[in-house]
């Protein structure tokens, strides 16, 4: 499938000088080369392509020859069998009116000389690494076209153009292009630039491989899961029967300060790495299909991880990930990201050992992968006692008077914002505890009455079902650990395998009879 995409150029003022000078230059020879052809049509000549090359030869010696065989090319697109205006046939007409005076004739005449000499075209090949005479290079992470200009001179033009969503075909050619310059491989891209308006811009037209899938969720899957405080990659490698073989992290903090070309180039490098190994170890890449990202908002006291969720966009480096994957016949799955994190954090971080980030992965390679997560025996049984309910609810309620003390004394508007967070998330857990607690006192919410009456009921328990990770969390992780988001969750083994938290409640119960909460973070 041939593809043309648009792009503007940025040049400093002596090489645009040198570009248009270039530009009239071939779209002379384009001219020329149309005359010749209606001509040796006539004649009925053969091979009129070797005439038309020599006589262009000996009009404009100082053009490079690859860019007669493109004023050739060009000029084959015009009609022969009726008159061409070149520079359009309408603003000729308008031009030849004597009523036209002054700045809008001037006008008119800049339109119609940019649109009749500002072309210029050079037909790529695969042997030119590309494109002989225009070709896209990289000049310090800025993409560039690099323009020869005669007698092996050359000027470089930035590139301006960013893709408009994930379905822009620039992506997928910004992939080819990296691709081809790390493995040599070079593809033919057809490049032609145009004068409007005193500004330059391009298209380039190329083909897009269509690779059949090779690598497939059959084998397995290489789970991603993207993470803002610490910046990086948690990557998980699943078995195609839900288990976890390897993983590792990747630092991001390198992204931070960049410019965004800089950024770019470099995502684009990290998803080859990550498509590679996908293609290594024989298997699939598992993502999150992120259709909305809460970056935060002024004030909120979060300026730090604010500022990383502004400097680095997590959909677009995912989207750069969807395209090399195609261009290189890796499978892609996006699955719904809710719940990951916390069924990771809770089940697999504590079980494995892991870090709640790689846990968070391995979860969406095994969703990825069809399999369904239930919750533990032992956190069920947790969820219905309601001595540990009541102790948890009380941990929330000292958590809570100490926040609002805390926001009384405070001065500072953003450190008070924070607190005002935290609170509000101390007063959500509060009524999902206070809601879970009355729900084990009342009769069992599964029980929708005979013939199908009461039907609330059964809505109830549903509702308890899909958020019972939620509640589990809050539950667990502040009421033990003493924090939301510990790095450590191994002091829950016991809690998952053994189901031994009266001994952990009964570390705990001093707090109950009037010990301090340490102050932490939501």
């Amino acid at each position: 499938m041939f593809v043309s995409l648009q792009f503007k150029l940025e040049l400093k003022k002596e090489d645009k000088e040198k570009l248009i000078k270039l530009m009239r230059k071939q779209s002379s020879a384009i001219r020329t080369a149309h005359n010749m052809l209606k001509e040796l049509e006539k004649e009925k000549t053969k091979n009129p392509h070797a005439q038309i090359y020599q006589r262009l030869r000996q009009f404009f010696p100082e053009l490079p020859t690859k860019y007669i065989d493109s004023a050739i090319y060009k000029a084959k697109q015009y009609p022969t069998d009726k008159p061409v205006v070149f520079g359009g046939k309408r603003l000729f007409e308008k031009l030849c009116k004597n009523h036209l005076t002054g700045k809008l004739r001037e006008k008119l005449k800049k339109q119609w000389r940019e649109l009749r000499q500002g072309t210029l075209v050079s037909i790529g090949s695969k042997s030119d690494r590309g494109n002989r005479l225009i070709r896209f290079e990289d000049l310090n992470g800025q993409i560039c076209l690099r323009i020869t200009t005669g007698n092996r001179e050359f000027i470089y033009a930035k590139v301006l153009r960013e893709p408009s969503n994930s379905k822009d075909k620039w992506l997928t050619f910004m992939a080819m292009l990296l691709e081809s310059w790390q493995t040599k491989n070079y593809f033919a891209y057809t490049v032609e630039l145009k004068l409007r308006d005193g500004e330059v811009y391009g298209s380039v037209s190329f083909e897009i491989p269509t690779p059949e899938v090779r690598y497939t969720k059959e084998n397995g899957v290489i789970a991603i899961d993207t993470n803002a405080s610490p910046i990086h990659l948690a990557i998980a490698e699943v078995s195609k029967t839900g288990e976890l073989l390897s993983y590792q992290t990747i630092s991001l903090h390198n992204l931070i300060g960049l410019s965004q070309k800089s950024k770019d180039h470099q995502e684009w490098i990290l998803a080859h790495q990550i498509v590679d190994l996908a293609i290594q170890r024989n298997k699939a890449i598992a993502i999150e299909n992120l259709k909305r990202l809460t970056r935060g908002m002024r004030g909120d006291g979060k300026a730090t991880l604010r500022k990383i969720l502004h400097q680095w966009n997590v959909k677009k480096f995912l989207q750069k990930l969807i395209r090399v994957a195609m261009l290189k016949g890796v499978e892609v799955i996006e699955v719904n990201p809710a719940y990951t994190s916390i069924i990771g954090m809770l089940k697999y971080a504590p079980q494995l050992n892991i870090d709640k980030d790689i846990a968070g992965a391995y979860v969406i390679g095994r969703r990825a992968l069809g399999f369904k997560e239930d919750m533990p025996e032992n956190y069920e049984k947790l969820l219905k006692d309601k001595a540990y309910l009541e102790f948890a609810l009380k941990r929330y309620e000292e958590r809570e008077k100490e926040l609002r003390e805390l926001i009384e004394k405070e001065s500072n508007e953003y450190k008070r914002n924070a607190l005002k967070s935290e609170l509000k998330n101390v007063e959500y857990a509060k009524e999902l505890l206070t809601n879970l607690l009355q729900s084990l006192q009342s009769e069992p919410s599964s029980c929708e009455g005979a013939n199908g009456r009461n039907p609330e009921r059964g809505r109830v328990a549903k509702t308890t079902l899909q958020s019972a990770w939620q509640v589990l969390k809050v539950a667990l992780l502040f009421p033990i650990l003493g924090k939301v988001l510990p790095r450590d969750l191994s002091p829950l083994k016991p809690v998952l395998v053994e189901g031994v938290w009266d001994r952990v409640r009964s570390r705990l119960v001093p707090l109950e009879a009037g010990g301090t909460v340490p102050i932490r973070d939501f």
